[in-house]
């Protein structure tokens, strides 16, 4: 079995999805330490005067030190009001905006998340099944994982029988290969070449919100985001190899 997993971030960006689309299963992991100044709140999108950051605001008091799941959203602020209204001014006249306008309208005006984790998760089921990733996701708080870094990746993959495991490009900084080897684990890391797509309002930005490419590309968007990139069936042929 194929595993990868995640912290849970805001509106992902496309090389996610592609380290999603190569597993079996998905784990969420939303309870190790928050990152402050991270993506886990907050991405960008393409507008006509060039990228713009959008940020969920959240409470701050004691944030170093609690985990993704602890996060609350400060619904003090027209936030989410914001964002939609940011959205539509970037995206209303794109060929797929009407697509997919009803559930961030749904998401922003008629839905309250409490926690981050709320939002990311949801959307992040949403966007899964908009792109056709067939993968079975779950989330880390429901299961009783122990170690750090390396070791706590490593327990995962023991307790849900995985036998390869797929790293972002950062996790050769931190992962111990030889001991991933010895428990019949393999270890794999991605290298995400980010596609150049037709885009609105002018020059390509790269590196954006994953609403960017679906807004202007809908159900092509999976083929485009892996066009350049390994595809589960190449990495099923090297496993196999």
């Amino acid at each position: 079995m194929i595993l990868t997993a995640h912290q849970p971030v805001y509106l992902p960006w496309l090389g996610l999805f592609h380290k999603i689309a190569l597993a079996d299963s998905f784990v969420s992991f939303n309870q190790v330490q928050y990152q402050s100044k991270d993506w886990n709140n907050r991405n960008k999108i393409k507008t006509p005067q060039g990228a713009l950051w959008l940020s969920v605001p959240v409470k701050k008091k004691g944030r170093l030190e609690r985990l993704y799941t602890d996060i609350e959203i400060d619904n003090e602020t027209p936030w989410s009001r914001k964002h939609w209204g940011s959205l539509k001014g970037a995206y209303s006249k794109s060929r797929h905006f009407k697509k997919y306008a009803d559930f961030f309208e749904d998401t922003y005006n008629n839905r309250e998340f409490r926690t981050l984790v709320e939002l990311n998760e949801y959307m992040l089921e949403w966007f899964i099944d908009q792109l056709g990733i067939k993968v079975k996701t779950t989330t880390m708080d429901k299961h009783c994982f122990s170690g750090k870094k390396s070791g706590l990746v490593l327990d995962m993959c023991q307790k849900m029988g995985a036998n390869h495991y797929i790293f972002g490009e950062q996790g050769r900084d931190y992962a111990n290969i030889d001991e991933f080897k010895a428990s019949g684990v393999v270890p794999h890391f991605q290298s995400y070449s980010h596609p150049t797509y037709p885009q609105l309002h002018g020059p390509f930005i790269s590196h954006l919100s994953i609403v960017d490419l679906l807004f202007n590309h809908g159900e092509d968007s999976l083929d485009i985001l892996m066009s350049g990139n390994i595809d589960r069936s190449q990495l099923l042929q090297d496993i196999q190899a």
